[in-house]
């Protein structure tokens, strides 16, 4: 019979070997970025030194390394603001040290001035915190000689060679990067709806708070969708290398505005059905299923936004689920169930216009849904 060491040691291996594959793994997944990001810094350099004619530009590769780091897959906005900031913190850094050489207080002075200096050009947080990390790496490194711009344009060489790396030649799947970021969103969309529908049908109070709060709670990762969509849109736009993507990342990035508002339509979705249950208000039982209907929709997308056949399914389960509220509404003259009803409309509606109806088209296909429910009721 084995030792009880010995399992251990064997239960050790295996997850030290599993440990190693996921890294190796992630490794894999990385690699192109690593492999962008060494060809930048490497260009940037050489640019900087045989091109323009720097003697030991330092900053040039490591603004793209900066850059990149940073930006890498992100807004072309945001992009050129990192690499202002770098210049910027460049800029100043040169100028301080050269007056008063280095030292605590010299950096002290050189990170305040640097951040000073972006946000009074109306710099973002990003770009404020970028310039003092920038005049931070140069005022500790080496104290200029003579008043230059030279390394205030090698921070705008690199960032340059990033911006263009990250933009034309990126090796980011930009349709990747925006399913990623729309499949938790729209589950957890249909796991908010579930919740929903389940503490309004059983009156649970504390269980519909929980379900607003959780509303509360998507934000974030809605951010995320809007900035993966409106990213790989822009880099299917300039890289030669990822045009044939453009049209699905038009999809995705008017699919991310649509689903914005039918967030937004949760939130007060959720709260009309605390105040449902907090009056104990009658909820015909065709608005439970409304909602898992819309629930159902979302998934339907979620793996795929912009797959055709998902998105047929999405639109069934959506026409269905206004038809059902609607239905309902019929049946009941409660205020605080037209809440929930209208804001179900709102988001099938939006959902609609998400997959590429008009919004005269998306608004009738919604009525004709309304008077189909009504006839399969009647």
């Amino acid at each position: 019979m084995r030792s009880r060491t010995s399992q251990l040691l064997d239960n050790a291996a295996e997850r030290s070997r599993v440990t190693v594959r996921a890294r190796l793994g992630l490794l894999w997944a990385v690699l192109p970025a690593v492999l962008q990001t060494a060809v930048a810094a490497a260009a940037a350099f050489t640019i900087a030194r045989d091109v323009v004619g720097h003697a030991g530009p330092f900053v040039a590769p490591v603004s793209a390394i900066i850059a990149l780091g940073i930006t890498y897959g992100q807004r072309t906005r945001r992009a050129v603001e990192i690499v202002l900031g770098v210049a910027v913190g460049v800029l100043v850094s040169d100028l301080i040290t050269l007056a008063l050489g280095t030292g605590p207080l010299q950096i002290a002075l050189v990170i305040g001035l640097a951040m000073s200096a972006a946000i009074v050009l109306g710099g973002s947080r990003l770009v404020v915190s970028q310039a003092a990390t920038s005049a931070a790496l140069v005022a500790t490194i080496a104290v200029p000689d003579e008043l230059t711009l030279a390394r205030a344009v090698d921070a705008l060489i690199g960032g340059g060679i990033a911006l263009f790396m990250n933009l034309v030649l990126s090796p980011v799947n930009p349709e990747r990067m925006a399913r990623r970021a729309a499949t938790p969103l729209l589950e957890e969309l249909a796991a908010v709806l579930r919740d929903v529908a389940s503490a309004v049908e059983a009156a649970d109070h504390d269980a519909i708070v929980d379900a607003l709060v959780r509303a509360r709670g998507l934000d974030p990762m809605m951010m995320r969708f809007a900035e993966a969509s409106e990213a790989g849109a822009e880099v299917a736009a300039l890289s030669p290398l990822r045009r044939s993507h453009r049209d699905r990342l038009e999809r995705y990035r008017r699919e991310a505005e649509q689903i914005d508002l039918a967030v937004r339509n949760l939130r007060v979705l959720a709260r009309g059905g605390v105040r449902a249950v907090d009056l104990a208000a009658h909820v015909p039982p065709e608005t439970p299923a409304a909602l898992r209907e819309l629930a159902s929709a979302m998934v339907a997308l979620a793996p795929d936004p912009v797959d055709d056949a998902r998105a047929a399914r999405a639109r069934e389960h959506a026409l269905k689920a206004a038809g059902l509220a609607t239905l309902g509404l019929e049946r009941t003259g409660n205020l605080s169930a037209s809440v929930i009803v209208g804001q179900v409309r709102a988001m099938a509606t939006d959902l609609l216009k998400g997959l590429g109806a008009t919004d005269a088209e998306a608004v009738e296909d919604v009525r004709a849904a309304v008077r189909r429910a009504a006839d399969d009721g009647g």
